[in-house]
């Protein structure tokens, strides 16, 4: 197995992932925060997808792929710059999987199509897109929301939490409301909820 150009490629993404410099606490213990929200990117996946194909594992496993090194604050302020700052975000990741993909014996079309998922391109759409955004939205929710509620004003908070729901699967959606979350949190997503029909 570890020399299939699945595991290679899967090594290859988590030895990047490890260079994160910023660090997160897990039960102890201090991991590089990339390497962290990769592993809860593919414990989602394993709830989501009852057999993911290895492509769709690669893809989502790639989505933060050295995010470090871009800082958002390299971008403007305000919606075009976060949305630019993304794009540029989730191209760069693509080509550097493909590419580490390639240097691990997958014939060209795969890398691409992995490449296609980590831009998001197909959403709603292609099932692997829609796997890995959902994940993405599932891990916010998740790991990131209570914190980042803090910093947001109230009116553009839900507009957030009715774009990301949008973005969703049905599937997604079922799991998002079985989230522990405090109260306040949870009453921000029903508030959103309510306000997005």
């Amino acid at each position: 197995m570890s020399d299939t150009p699945y595991a290679k490629t899967l090594a290859a993404l988590d030895a990047l992932h490890a260079e994160d410099p910023r660090r997160v606490e897990v039960a102890g213990e201090s991991l590089p925060l990339e390497l962290w929200h990769a592993g809860r990117m593919s414990a989602w996946l394993e709830r989501l997808v009852a057999a993911p194909d290895e492509l769709v594992r690669l893809a989502v496993r790639a989505q933060h792929l050295q995010r470090w090194q871009v800082p958002r604050g390299d971008y403007p302020e305000g919606r075009i710059g976060y949305l630019t700052w993304r794009r540029d975000q989730g191209q760069r990741a693509a080509e550097t999987t493909a590419r580490l993909m390639q240097e691990a014996g997958y014939d060209a079309e795969a890398p691409e199509r992995v490449a296609r998922m980590v831009r998001k391109q197909g959403l709603g759409r292609d099932p692997g897109t829609q796997a890995l955004e959902d994940c993405a939205c599932l891990v916010f929710l998740e790991n990131y929301f209570a914190d980042f509620s803090k910093q947001i004003d109230h009116d553009h908070l839900i507009r957030i939490v009715q774009m990301t729901w949008k973005k969703m699967s049905p599937q997604a959606h079922a799991l998002a409301l079985q989230l522990p979350m405090s109260d306040e949190a949870r009453g921000l997503v029903e508030e959103a909820l309510a306000g997005a029909g």
